[in-house]
């Protein structure tokens, strides 16, 4: 239970520093001075010492919002696969409990986006359900595609069971399923090509606009809540398509699994570097793509047994 414990909150208090890596490495690419990794740190102890302002318009939402963003994304961290052997971890808890507890988080903060009663809020809200109700229904196949050729629909247990393992006969509908959560941590981080969350132009802003009203506290749990959903996806995908080094001592099965989640926010560095932004539009056809390899994960499971 301690290790339990203590890989939940180690995520917890790295979480800043994946966003902050993600940042820097894209600077060092395009050939910038790079922030400090950790400058995540450093806005929320300014942001914690800031005075809370908020519109004369907003409701009493806007207090509790972003405490209710936060918290589904907090519960989840308790249902992810565990990060070393022997440790306890929730065996029972599948794919639409997780999507659920995150569209949950999701919906409190367009909510959040609405309450300010600014044309930007609502603005946001509304690109932020159209890309959400895409995002869903794609993240419940493709857990639950892995899931099933884990041989446990439980996905801490389906964690274990590919560390220890590894379905190669389903090589296949593993690499589809891979492709598919890839394109999702991408869209539902709002990273691009789905989002710009360095960017406060009004015609691409989807996050932004909807937190654009809010300061101190209230935006540093905002953003606490960004990390932490980053690390939950970056997680999942280390533990559910990278189940390596799950068997190994404790210390090092922890440092493996970090190294792993900076190689993962590397990719997405690097991809967000050579990506372009998609027009608002566009992104059905992206995340259409996830969909589809979704479903391809599963008919070459069940069918070709691939």
């Amino acid at each position: 239970m301690i290790i339990y414990i203590f890989g939940i909150v180690l995520l917890i208090l790295i979480a800043p520093l994946l966003l902050s890596f993600i940042k820097a490495t894209k600077m060092v690419l395009l050939y910038k001075r790079p922030i400090s990794i950790f400058q995540g740190y450093r806005n929320f102890n300014k942001l914690l010492n800031k005075e809370n302002i908020i519109s004369r318009e907003s409701s009493a939402i806007t207090k509790y919002a972003p405490f209710l963003v936060l918290s589904p994304l907090i519960i989840v961290m308790f249902f992810l696969p565990p990060l070393v052997h022997g440790s306890y971890y929730v065996s029972f808890v599948d794919a639409f409990t997780i999507t659920g507890l995150v569209s949950l988080s999701t919906f409190f903060l367009m909510l959040l986006g609405l309450d300010s009663a600014s044309a930007f809020g609502g603005m946001g809200s509304s690109r932020e359900a159209f890309i959400s109700a895409l995002v869903e229904p794609a993240m419940v196949l493709t857990i639950f595609s892995v899931s099933l050729m884990a041989g446990n629909l439980g996905v801490g247990q389906a964690g274990v069971n590919l560390a220890e393992h590894f379905p190669q006969e389903h090589m296949a509908s593993f690499l589809f399923s891979g492709i598919s959560f890839f394109i999702l941590l991408m869209a539902e981080n709002g990273r691009i090509p789905v989002d710009n969350p360095e960017t406060h132009l009004e015609l691409t802003m989807v996050h932004e606009a909807m937190i654009l009203d809010l300061t101190g506290l209230y935006l540093a749990l905002i953003e606490m809540a960004s990390s932490i959903k980053f690390v939950i996806f970056a997680s999942l995908f280390a533990s559910l398509f990278i189940p390596f080094g799950y068997g190994f001592g404790v210390l090092t099965a922890f440092l493996f699994f970090i190294i792993k989640l900076f190689i993962i926010a590397f990719v997405v560095a690097l991809l967000e570097v050579h990506t372009a932004k998609l027009r608002l539009f566009k992104i059905p056809n992206l995340l259409g793509i996830a969909i589809v390899f979704a479903f391809l994960s599963l008919i070459t499971f069940y069918v070709l047994g691939a």
